[in-house]
């Protein structure tokens, strides 16, 4: 039987007037900001596929201005092994937990929202909740733009497919807050819909191309009102 999910419409014109547009809201939007000082647990903020921390200095640039302790990842360029990247992730946020005490809040835009839900999945304990961003929670690259050239290269996008959805069987414990563009030409937004009712998952529809997501001034409030809702919840000691 066809899947429901379509392939993303990729528009390299349309992707950077979205940026465009999203980062000229910028400063307003951080300006703007109002300024206090957080009393809950830090947040991590996870890049995309090909991606590293430059590519969420908006985003956490702006939760650092209402008063979070925010920290990049610290990995370099996310090249895509998400086994060996997840287990890189769980070892900062354990060591972030050990001097800190109190859980860690997980932000992703696209592949680095399937990273963070990972390392829920295996560290729930150590995890506050999870924020994705336009991140492709069926299918891996399957239902992405990389989905031919990774043909090309000889990968069994099927299987992954498979795999992805029996990891999927153990439901995360944690809450997630997925936040999803129909604008969006690079992830299909139905992948980024979450299959498994056992999952906490609160979906959120925003209105911005993929690369412009991490800079989207809506996108950004969401992402602090989901963390400063949960944060009076662990209190730092």
């Amino acid at each position: 039987m066809a899947s429901p999910i379509r392939p993303p419409q990729f528009n390299p014109l349309r992707e950077l007037a979205g940026l465009v547009r999203g980062a000229a809201s910028l400063p307003a939007l951080v300006l703007d900001a109002p300024r206090g000082t957080s009393t809950g647990s830090p947040v991590m903020v996870l890049p995309g596929y090909l991606a590293g921390d430059g590519s969420t200095l908006a985003l956490r640039t702006y939760l650092a201005r209402r008063g979070h302790l925010v920290i990049g990842w610290e990995l370099g360029r996310n090249l895509g092994d998400v086994r060996a990247l997840v287990g890189r992730v769980i070892e900062r946020v354990q060591r972030h937990r050990a001097t800190g005490g109190v859980p860690i809040h997980l932000v992703g835009w696209s592949l680095g929202g399937v990273i963070a839900r990972e390392t829920a999945r295996e560290i729930p304990e150590a995890v506050a909740q999870v924020i994705t961003i336009g991140s492709p929670v069926v299918g891996g690259p399957k239902y992405t733009v990389v989905a031919r050239s990774s043909r090309r290269r000889g990968m069994d996008l099927d299987g992954i497919e498979r795999e992805i959805a029996k990891r999927e069987e153990v439901a995360l414990r944690v809450p997630v807050t997925a936040l999803y563009s129909k604008r969006d030409g690079v992830v299909a937004w139905r992948a980024c819909i979450d299959p498994n009712p056992a999952n906490r998952v609160e979906h959120i529809e925003v209105d911005a191309t993929h690369i412009a997501l991490p800079w989207d001034a809506a996108v950004l409030r969401h992402v602090a009102s989901r963390i400063e809702a949960l944060a009076a919840a662990f209190p730092r000691t």
